[in-house]
């Protein structure tokens, strides 16, 4: 099976790196919706494209490439010589992915509160959470990069 993982190496590498764009596409995007959501959906019409929208990018995009990204990225961990846990940088990534991991599913229960009309989180709030993910790939990309 290791013998399999390292041919694979370069396709699960391009696979896990399009995936985490994706993701983090949505993560980015997704707060920004509910900012506008929360601040702007003054009648029912607009408060059903903003569902809707919000529920597209959720299910149809963020959701896949989440779960993308963590098979490609668990390839990735035992493709043997690929990671050192002796190293640091193997668990500050590891806690950076699985932080991103619960804002996601923080974004997910949000935009079932804002369906249901049960949201208590102001559009300030949600500027203030979409600073998350900037910093987590930072954490992320510095790890992995300069593997400190």
């Amino acid at each position: 099976m290791t013998d399999l993982l390292a041919t694979l190496y370069p396709w699960t590498l391009a696979l896990h790196i399009m995936s985490v764009i994706a993701w983090m596409a949505g993560i980015f995007y997704l707060p920004r919706l509910f900012v506008h959501h929360v601040e702007q959906a003054d009648n029912a019409q607009t408060d059903e494209l903003f569902q809707m929208m919000e529920r597209k990018l959720l299910k149809l995009i963020m959701n896949p490439a989440s779960i993308a990204t963590w098979i490609f990225g668990l390839m990735l961990v035992f493709t043997p010589g690929i990671v050192d846990w002796g190293m640091v940088w193997p668990w500050t990534k590891a806690a950076g992915v699985i932080t991103m991991t619960w804002f996601h599913h923080w974004l997910g229960k949000r935009r079932k509160d804002l369906a249901a009309g049960t949201n208590t989180v102001t559009g300030r709030q949600y500027r203030m959470m979409n600073e998350l993910p900037t910093l987590l790939m930072i954490l992320i990309v510095l790890s992995v990069v300069v593997k400190f």
